[in-house]
């Protein structure tokens, strides 16, 4: 076979089919598979060869073989399998990881019938396919999902990212590979910030002799300010009306955090919200939101369900944050909000003052971290 496997190979086999003597030949002859130096009819007998070396039943044979063929192309499909499904590891993991000789429907099934570390082989290729990736997230050990999520040669699809969060999303061990991923998407990274609040509100209870409802607003203030933080971070608008949309969706748009966005001058997620609140076009919202007369925003502000108390301080807050826009800087978001905050509550406090102390509790306690 070329100048790989000589005849003087040949007849060393024939002589003395030792372990040794296969483990060099396995070798030779899928080293000079690898380098597409065999021509058509060698490539067949190569394969034959392969064949029955990767049934052997000395393991270093095999071995030999997996190392050198992880990396080729064109590697018989019934080999890989073979090889991929071999007792030892040391045979199987190699070309788990990297040959392309195996299917999606090869990959899946060893997800679900072979051991974490084969599922971890998978999980760490750079050809993980969107239908391999549900599977590994469904049925393999954590192992696989934290190789998974660790893999940033792989694009994983929304809907495997929103399957871990989902699954793993408290989990420590998932999060912080998650979290250092490349790039995740908006709708993603909101949820990553409800699951990891949600594990500090249980903190919160359990060491600092909390209770449940104090807890819970300081962990929503905190979520709140994160998520608003967030948005501001994204240029494209779809990827804000989709986070807007997301937080309506699981009861997560509430007036505070629509009144917060107003208080860091964030008007594309305020338009959003109300028009997500109030079902209606976002250009029609921004039309009623900046119309100069009074009946615009006020029917939209009814529609959206938001507090008929907190008209006033929302309609001053559009005001201010129409005419900081273009002065709008990097500053600070907490210092923005609480400066935001003092002007409001200052232009409507007499207002506030009419509807109770429960309206005042409700600006302040919401805002109490920056007011």
């Amino acid at each position: 076979m070329g100048t790989t496997l000589s005849a003087a190979d040949v007849q060393r086999l024939m002589t003395d089919p030792s372990a040794e003597t296969r483990t060099e030949t396995a070798a030779k002859v899928a080293s000079s598979f690898q380098d597409g130096s065999l021509g058509e009819v060698e490539q067949k007998l190569a394969s034959e060869i392969f064949r029955v070396l990767a049934k052997d039943a000395e393991e270093r044979v095999r071995q030999a073989l997996s190392q050198n063929l992880k990396n080729a192309a064109g590697v018989p499909a019934d080999v890989a399998v073979t090889l991929a499904k071999d007792i030892s590891d040391k045979v199987a993991l190699p070309i788990i990881q990297f040959s392309e000789a195996l299917s999606e429907d090869d990959l899946i099934d060893i997800v679900r019938t072979q051991a974490p570390q084969r599922q971890v082989a998978v999980a760490s290729r750079e050809d993980v396919t969107d239908g391999v990736a549900h599977v590994l997230v469904d049925e393999a050990d954590k192992t696989a999902v934290v190789a998974l999520v660790s893999n940033e040669r792989v694009n994983l699809s929304e809907g495997v990212l929103d399957k871990v969060v989902e699954t793993y999303g408290e989990d420590e061990d998932v999060q912080r590979p998650l979290v250092h991923r490349p790039t995740l998407p908006i709708t993603i990274t909101e949820k990553l910030v409800s699951k990891l609040t949600d594990e500090l509100k249980d903190y919160l209870v359990q060491h600092h002799e909390l209770s449940e409802e104090t807890a819970t607003d300081l962990v929503l203030q905190a979520r709140e300010r994160a998520t608003i933080g967030l948005a501001a971070t994204y240029n494209d608008e779809t990827d804000v009306e989709a986070l807007v949309r997301q937080l309506h969706n699981n009861g997560r748009l509430t007036p505070s955090i629509v009144f917060r966005s107003l208080c860091v001058g964030d008007l594309v997620f305020f338009e959003n919200a109300l028009a997500i609140m109030a079902d209606v076009p976002l250009q029609n919202a921004r039309i009623l939101i900046h119309d100069e007369g009074d009946l615009g925003f006020k029917s939209l502000y009814a529609k959206g369900g938001l507090p008929s108390s907190l008209l006033p301080a929302f309609r001053t807050g559009v005001s201010l944050a129409r005419d900081n826009e273009k002065e709008r800087t990097d500053a600070d978001l907490e210092q923005q909000t609480r400066s935001m905050l003092e002007h409001i509550l200052t232009a409507h406090e007499d207002v506030i003052g009419r509807y109770g102390e429960e309206n005042v509790d409700y600006l302040l306690n919401k805002f109490n971290q920056v007011a």
